[in-house]
């Protein structure tokens, strides 16, 4: 008898079989082997007076995979090693019931890093498939089946959108809404005072505020100067900065757009395959951990082991405090992403990975390190003066001690002069200067700073960032301009009509208290058939609502009519984009490309 292991990935499947001997066979199921069936009322998959018992089907492009998995199984002892999340919790369980394996049985092992100590400890400590983990992936992916299936139809039917979601729509919300401020947005003129010394300047205090909004206003203050300024205050104090933590899903990619310039679905990519292994000297080695995380802890080995790689390296000032963040609705106890061998530096690997995998890993490896290196520490300095009861005040700062930028060769220090400097000291302005300003809007949206409000509002999981913009983009509800994410018109009309009939499911709060409630199944806590039934019935009688007195929007005329009937001309969309087309369609099929 032999020891099959099933993972997800054909390249994960290679790099744990040159790890272990001939007694193991490692196969990938290449991902889900089954999907929610479309059959029952609606399509939707599931018996809504049954508890929702879903049905699943074998998709075809698994149906060889599945006959060889019953294959080479047989008669062997199988251990499931699925990504260790909800979802790949949910693709064991799948294999486990197509292959009929007992779930009484240990038959289920999860690892955080592809490397052989990682895999050879988790097959000894082999656990039951987590049902409660399974059911909230069930239950997310019913939801989501609900809602697409009954409102996308509802959109496409009145005003020609493709499509809905629940975690889609909501963030396409944060953006429309985002948009609506900036074009209401009425800029208002203010005005900035500098005082020029011979080594400094110093800012009147009031501009904080944006006090001064009058010409009036300006030249009052200004008229008032006379005669040296008085210094009033000088304080020096020294301050500490810490380094960041290590990556989780969300700071990566917001790091990836920012730092990188790649899309968040491409960084995702590229973590992926440094993840599942990369051919090294003629083995597969996998250099980082899992990418799907919220969580900051570090493997207390890792800890060890990069400290003391620290004291080595920089020496023994720079080792730092383990630092920790507690964070609500982290999904799983797993690892922050860091690189699963240290010794494996960026510099080692420069002729082995490509250009872009080599960012990516250099990104995660030295985020990793840095985060557990001693303080920056600096000494600011704030100085106040005085000048016929006016104040402005000056701040400078110097760098004293590296501490966790020693860990990056690119880091460049902006230091301000410390200046020599005592209370009652009267200084002559070279020059009084003033400027013209008007405040500005808040600034669009980007795929990072997206993600980063996706996270903080609790909508969606690290799963789900990447593939959010992607489709959002596709569905042509909102475009790129430069790095700026901006909605187009049927974005607008998409949330306009959402908040219209579905504001009580389409927002922030409902999307994170449902993110909280899915977190409660999968720790035994809710029941997942009384939420799923609390939830249809709402939403039906929504939908209901919606498609009563939703109006339906005609489409644009293009100003001619239909060479083949008279009919007006409209603009009609497709999956591709957008045609002119007869208004008598589809008694008419008379068509035009748009150009």
């Amino acid at each position: 008898m032999k020891t099959v292991i099933i993972v997800e990935s054909p390249a994960k499947s290679k790099t744990i079989q040159h790890y272990l001997g001939s007694e193991y066979i490692v196969e990938a199921s290449v991902g889900h082997i089954r999907e929610l069936a479309k059959n029952g009322p609606g399509g939707l998959g599931v018996d809504v007076e049954n508890k929702f018992k879903a049905t699943y089907k074998v998709d075809k492009k698994h149906a060889q995979i599945v006959k060889d998995l019953i294959k080479v199984t047989k008669n062997n002892r199988v251990l499931l090693a699925t990504d260790p999340d909800r979802e790949g919790e949910a693709i064991a369980w799948h294999i486990a019931d197509v292959l009929n394996l007992d779930l009484n049985e240990p038959n289920r092992i999860t690892f955080n890093e592809v490397t052989k100590p990682a895999i050879i400890k988790a097959i000894e400590q082999p656990r039951k498939i987590d049902m409660n983990l399974v059911k909230s992936q069930e239950t997310r992916r019913i939801l989501d089946r609900i809602i697409g299936f009954k409102l996308s139809p509802l959109l496409q039917k009145k005003i020609k959108s493709e499509s809905a979601g629940r975690v889609q729509s909501v963030a396409l919300k944060l953006i429309v809404d985002l948009e609506k401020e900036i074009e209401a947005f009425v800029p208002q003129t203010y005005f900035t005072i500098k005082a020029k010394f011979s080594k400094f300047e110093a800012d009147y205090t009031k501009n904080k505020d944006k006090t001064l909004g009058s010409v009036e206003e300006l030249n009052a203050i200004i008229e008032k100067l006379n005669g040296p300024f008085n210094v009033t205050k000088v304080n020096l104090r020294k301050r500490s900065r810490q380094a960041q933590p290590p990556y989780t899903t969300s700071t990566f990619q917001q790091d990836a757009v920012s730092k990188l310039n790649y899309t968040p679905s491409k960084a995702m990519g590229i973590a992926q395959e440094l993840y599942q292994g990369i051919k090294i000297g003629g083995s597969e080695i996998g250099l980082i951990t899992y990418m799907r995380t919220d969580s900051v802890r570090l493997n207390d080995d890792f800890i060890k082991e990069a400290q003391s790689m620290i004291e080595t390296v920089y020496g023994p000032n720079y080792v730092g405090k383990i630092k920790t963040k507690n964070t609500e609705n982290i999904q799983d106890a797993h690892e922050a992403i860091r690189p699963s061998v240290l010794e494996m530096t960026p510099e080692s690997l420069k002729g082995v990975l490509t250009d872009e995998q080599y960012k990516i890993y250099e990104l995660i490896y030295r985020r990793a390190v840095m985060s557990l290196m001693a303080d920056a520490q600096y000494e600011e300095q704030s100085v106040e003066l005085e000048n016929q009861g006016e104040v402005f005040e000056y701040g400078g700062s110097r760098l004293l001690f590296l501490g966790f930028h020693k860990g990056n060769p690119e880091y460049k220090e902006k230091s301000s002069t410390i200046l020599d400097l005592e209370v009652g000291k009267r200084l002559e302005a070279k020059e009084i200067i003033h400027e013209e300003n008007q405040t500005k809007p808040k600034s669009r949206y980007t795929e990072a700073s997206l993600i980063k409000d996706m996270e903080e509002f609790g909508i969606g999981r690290p799963s789900t960032y990447a593939e959010t913009t992607r489709t959002l983009l596709a569905r042509k509800y909102i475009e790129k301009k430069q790095k700026a994410l901006v909605p187009t018109e049927q974005g607008k009309l998409t949330i306009l009509e959402l908040d219209n009939y579905f504001s009580n499911i389409i927002n922030t709060q409902y999307t994170k208290k449902m993110e909280t409630v899915l977190d409660n199944i999968s720790n035994g806590e809710h029941d997942s058939a009384e939420i799923l039934d609390g939830f249809y019935h709402k939403f039906i009688a929504l939908v209901k609502h919606a498609d009563e007195h939703m109006e339906k929007r005609k489409p644009t005329e293009v100003g001619r009519d239909c060479p083949l009937c008279g009919a007006p001309l409209v603009i009609r969309k497709w999956r591709k984009g957008e045609f002119i087309g007869c208004s008598n369609f589809p008694r008419c099929k008379h068509t035009e490309n748009l150009t």
